[in-house]
């Protein structure tokens, strides 16, 4: 590390002088040993030192006052990572030493502290590179952009460098909502917010409670985003543009001086016995924190949740949430791009029901309702192997007596009409007239010549049509995994590991997941928020 001749104002007795923001390298020189750290010289604060002296000790408050150097030495160049190369000088007036250090760092400004009582004398020392609090968060998606600019907002001396180790960053942030953002969703209680969550319910309780839709709703507009709620209570940018909330990321880390990388994988973590984390990077590089985030995303396979099994974490398994449904029935699949406002899915033998709209694709069926029931029954339909009868009704809001009196009203007023040709209202007529010939009604059959053994098998029809799901297909704006970090492993007051101090995780490499609508975006946020703001505060 480059050594800097410097003049101290010292006493000619050993002095230490330590802060809470880093840590230095220190040398002695002239019977003065030297040991302190300095926040990027330009920025502004309050450090707590500690002075120790021949005979005494005291902590002092260091305020850091920017002025112009009025030609002082500068020495060296502040590196882009975390060094910043510091002088004291010496004011006389008379005989009497002057009380007090002067640090002149690289920007032209000088910083200074008069400590009372103390009067030093001058000797020769010298200052070495110093480097302050450096921390980094491994992935670059919502939850980790999240927490870097909550730290480096907190902490503006704090050094937050986020590393992703794919060619952009919030890829899923530009394709979610069908590249609208579903930013989060407009629920206000924490309670009712957690009961959209088939796991990690209990523990968001209280990250909640202390960030929630309304603060992101603020968060946002405090940076320019407007945005709006759907019917469906979906909270979207008003721009219907998922561009809007990356710029809006993007270039708040960037005014908070937040580093950020793209082809950076992280392939290897190792504790140091200093307490610093040791990051083997894919690039070959290395970097050394103090503080460590996780926020990588879903632990799709065991293998992607290596980093945190390599500092002592247990994980979940990893079990695909959110998919589609793959339905091999012809006259469904005819019938893609077809989509309606509200039918129940149910699975028999489970506990698995879920109403919401429901959208026919070429491989089957998807939609929010498809997307909550697999969501919920993630674990369920698992250990089915994704082989399983599937139950829709088609006219939840009836039953069947309403539905039998409705269908003998058609037999009355339309006798002379063919079935096929006559939907109830709520249907479209592709999917009725499908769902009359499944019901093994010929198209010729009128109403006044439907017997009552058709009238029943339609309305059977009508109200739990079977499918054979016979697989899955992720979906790929709302991919989400259930498994990840055990949450007892985690501290969910400060998103810090309970197994390896200065870890912390955020997002959702834990083991959390919410259905779609916004909740997923919304535990990112939160976890991000409190984990940046702890990581700041520690």
């Amino acid at each position: 590390m480059k050594a800097t001749r410097a003049l101290f104002v010292a006493h000619p007795a050993a002095l230490c002088v330590s802060t809470s923001l880093g840590v230095a390298q220190t040398e002695e020189t002239a019977g003065v040993r030297g040991k302190q750290s300095v926040p990027f010289p330009g920025e502004t604060g309050r450090l707590k030192f500690t002075v120790q002296a021949a005979s005494n000790s005291h902590e002092s408050d260091w305020e850091l006052l920017p002025t112009l150097a009025n030609g002082v030495e500068e020495f060296g160049e502040l590196s882009q990572e975390t060094r910043a190369l510091a002088q004291t000088q010496t004011s006389r007036s008379g005989a009497a030493a002057h009380k007090g250090f002067t640090f002149a760092g690289t920007d032209g400004r000088t910083y200074s502290k008069a400590i009372p009582g103390q009067t030093f004398h001058a000797a020769r020392g010298t200052v070495t590179s110093m480097i302050s609090r450096r921390i980094a968060v491994v992935g670059g998606g919502a939850a980790g952009f999240f927490a870097a600019i909550a730290c480096a907002e907190a902490a503006p001396g704090t050094i937050v460098t986020v590393l992703e180790k794919g060619p952009q960053f919030l890829s899923k942030v530009r394709i979610s909502g069908g590249g609208r953002c579903n930013v989060t969703h407009a629920c206000f209680d924490a309670r009712e917010m957690t009961a959209r969550f088939p796991r990690g319910q209990r523990a968001l309780i209280a990250p909640f409670t202390r960030f929630q839709a309304s603060d992101t709703i603020a968060w946002f507009a405090a940076r320019g985003v407007n945005t709006k709620v759907e019917g469906d209570g979906r909270v979207f940018p008003t721009t219907d543009s998922s561009q809007t909330i990356i710029d809006c990321l993007l270039r708040t880390a960037r005014a908070a001086n937040v580093k950020i990388f793209t082809n950076r994988g992280v392939e290897r973590v190792v504790r140091s016995k200093a307490n610093t984390f040791e990051l083997t990077l894919s690039n070959g590089e290395s970097l050394t924190c103090e503080r460590l985030l996780l926020a990588i995303g879903g632990c799709r396979t065991p293998a992607l949740g290596q980093l945190a099994v390599s500092l002592g974490h247990s994980l979940e398994p990893p079990v695909p949430s959110l998919f589609t449904f793959h339905v091999e029935t012809p006259w469904l699949r005819e019938l893609a791009g077809i989509s309606l406002a509200s039918v129940e899915a149910s699975v028999p033998d489970t506990p698995l029901r879920e109403r919401g709209a429901l959208l026919v694709t070429h491989w089957g069926l998807s939609g929010p309702v498809i997307l909550r029931l697999s969501a919920w029954g993630a674990l369920d339909l698992h250990a089915l192997d994704y082989g399983f009868p599937l139950h829709v009704n088609w006219l939840p809001h009836s039953n069947a007596e309403t539905l039998a009196n409705e269908l003998r009203e058609c037999r009355i007023t339309q006798p002379g009409r063919l079935v096929v040709n006559t939907p109830v209202p709520s249907l479209p007529a592709r999917l009725w007239e499908r769902l009359v010939i499944a019901s093994e009604i010929s198209r010729e059959t009128r109403w006044s010549a439907l017997s009552r053994s058709m009238h029943h098998q339609l309305t059977q029809q009508l109200l739990r049509t079977e499918f054979p799901v016979c697989g899955k297909s992720l979906n790929k704006e709302e991919f989400v995994t259930c498994g990840g970090v055990r949450l007892s492993e985690v501290n969910f007051k400060t998103m810090e590991s309970r197994i390896c101090p200065g870890l912390y995780f955020a997002g959702e490499v834990l083991d959390i997941d919410g259905i779609t609508g916004g909740f997923n975006f919304q535990a990112a946020w939160t976890t991000g928020w409190i984990a940046g703001r702890a990581m700041a505060a520690g």
